[in-house]
């Protein structure tokens, strides 16, 4: 029988390596991922980074390496590396650790795989972990969330019934006000949906519980939208995705805490100020799934000031550091700031532009870099469309929503794939409109101009896919109800059928009914600057 070759493993943050005896020296974003290898960058320059031991790329190369990375004996070393580290233990009933498990390719990927967090909570661990927290709601708001993604991660069961039994106990409240005991009769009904459709109970052993979720999140690297995302993007099938394996900070721990993600600079414009998007009391998944809408960085400045200029200081050194604009993600646990990814962020040829030649200004990059990454920059893809009346009078949109990217995009409303996927092969421009900014429906959006939709954040995964494919992507509308059996839908008072047409106006966040009158916007001052530079 062929069996794997034994796996190294990196750690982050975890002090010397003298427990770990698979410790190799070869760490590297094509080793370890980018996601980890950026990792080790962050904490190596004094960054607040949890930390973490990494299974490598090779780890997803073979089904028998996967089988391998998933058994205990691959990770056990790192475990104890990260226990010692943090004094705490995984599923000790006193003072239980609690773990994230996160993919990571060579290669950005965002959201086309797998994370599962608060893997170690089960029935004997939640008592030790309110004692040591001193935080019932953080608890079951943890433990409520674990079971609901690993049945949806791990075993494949559908997130709609776990949604069903949150919306029946929330009603027409934000899931942040319900208390620890609501949260706790959640948990209790998400166990038994957890049993029912999976036919067994959800497992209570901490380790299956870390051995499952690598497995799911290498096992992810073959999922239809990550498939679907390496070919538009002419990626090799054969990079694979390293595991991170990371201590859980938690920013559902109440009103000084939260989860953020953003940019160092607008990935739209390229504007030099901090594009942030920020809920309080919640954790990662919340802002980048897409089925939340967050709020910017105004509130977080305001309530948690000191978090804030952490935040600011750190996105200072990274762009010093790694010599370009970083999109990242951020957790803020009772004030205190801690950096759980950076990566160069995704963005639009305008602001690809603005970004080289305000670096090479600042002194960040030099003129040959900054040549290097405006080379292929023509001046009609740095030209934008501008929505304006024809009669010379101010237009009143019907809706506004939180922008994601500029430009126009005017089509047809489709509300799913095949219809999207029809209309275009019969040569017409259509706008998706979804409920959620989800990473699934990326391939369909391949043969849309723009996506609109109800819920989600400037910086969820699919938005920040949509910017870099080009398309006009208006989230978060409030205004915006879908009735999909009747395919139609409500827009500020207004019903639409699928096949109506919309014009999204990503320059102002705007969206108005038909097709609007645009002009093309030349931007002289960049075009004078990028030939001055060439």
């Amino acid at each position: 029988m062929n069996t794997a070759p034994a796996l190294p493993l990196y750690l982050i943050g975890c002090g010397p390596a003298e427990h770990l005896a698979q410790q190799v020296d070869s760490a590297s974003a094509q080793t370890m991922g980018f996601k980890a290898w950026n990792l080790l960058r962050m904490a190596d320059i004094g960054l607040p980074v949890p930390p973490a031991f990494v299974l490598p790329t090779s780890a997803c190369h073979d089904d028998a390496s996967r089988r391998c990375a998933a058994l205990p004996t691959t990770w056990e070393a790192g475990l104890q590396a990260l226990q010692t580290r943090c004094g705490l233990k995984l599923g000790d009933a006193r003072r239980p650790l609690l773990l994230s498990v996160r993919s990571g390719a060579p290669v950005s990927m965002p959201g086309m795989m797998e994370t599962l967090l608060n893997i170690g909570l089960c029935d004997a661990t939640v008592p030790g972990l309110i004692r040591q927290t001193g935080n019932p709601r953080l608890v079951w708001d943890a433990y409520r969330r674990l079971v609901a993604t690993y049945g949806e991660v791990v075993r494949g069961l559908p997130a709609e019934p776990f949604e069903r039994d949150t919306q029946q106990l929330t009603a027409s409240r934000d899931e942040r006000d319900l208390d620890f005991a609501e949260l706790r009769a959640l948990t209790r009904s998400h166990l038994q949906r957890y049993q029912a459709l999976s036919g067994r109970p959800f497992p209570q052993d901490p380790g299956q519980q870390l051995s499952d979720a690598i497995g799911a999140v290498l096992a992810s690297w073959q999922s239809d939208k990550a498939v679907a995302y390496r070919h538009a993007n002419h990626l090799p099938d054969d990079l694979g995705t390293a595991v991170t394996v990371q201590a859980m900070v938690f920013g559902n721990a109440g009103g000084r805490s939260g989860a953020g993600v953003g940019f160092t600079r607008d990935p739209a414009t390229g504007e030099p100020r901090l594009w942030v998007d920020f809920l309080f009391n919640a954790q990662g998944e919340d802002v980048v799934s897409g089925r939340r809408s967050a709020h910017g960085h105004d509130e977080l400045a305001q309530v948690l000031p000191e978090a804030w200029q952490a935040l600011q200081d750190a996105c200072r050194q990274l762009e010093t550091t790694l010599g370009d604009m970083q999109d990242f993600e951020f957790t803020v646990q009772d004030g205190q700031l801690y950096m759980l990814q950076t990566r160069h962020g995704k963005r639009t040829p305008q602001a690809a532009a603005r970004i080289a030649l305000d670096m090479l200004d600042e002194g960040l990059i030099d003129p040959d870099e900054a040549r290097r990454r405006t080379a292929t920059l023509q001046a009609d893809s740095l030209c934008t469309l501008r929505v304006v009346a024809e009669d010379g009078q101010a237009l009143t949109p019907v809706a506004q929503a939180a922008s994601a990217c500029t430009g126009v995009a005017i089509g047809e409303i489709a509300l799913d794939a095949e219809h999207a996927q029809a209309r275009h092969a019969a040569g017409i421009p259509v706008i998706l409109v979804r409920r959620d900014a989800d990473t699934g429906d990326i391939a369909t959006l391949d043969h849309a101009q723009g996506l609109l939709t109800a819920r989600g954040a400037r910086t969820s995964h699919a938005a920040v896919v949509a910017r870099h494919m080009g398309k006009v992507c208006l989230v978060g509308c409030t205004e915006l109800e879908l009735d999909e059996a009747n395919r139609s839908l409500r827009l500020a008072g207004h019903t639409l059928q699928e096949g109506d047409t919309l014009t999204l106006d990503g320059n102002e966040g705007a969206i108005y009914l038909g097709a609007a009158h645009t002009v093309l916007d030349t931007p002289t001052e960049l075009l004078h600057r990028l030939a001055s530079l060439r």
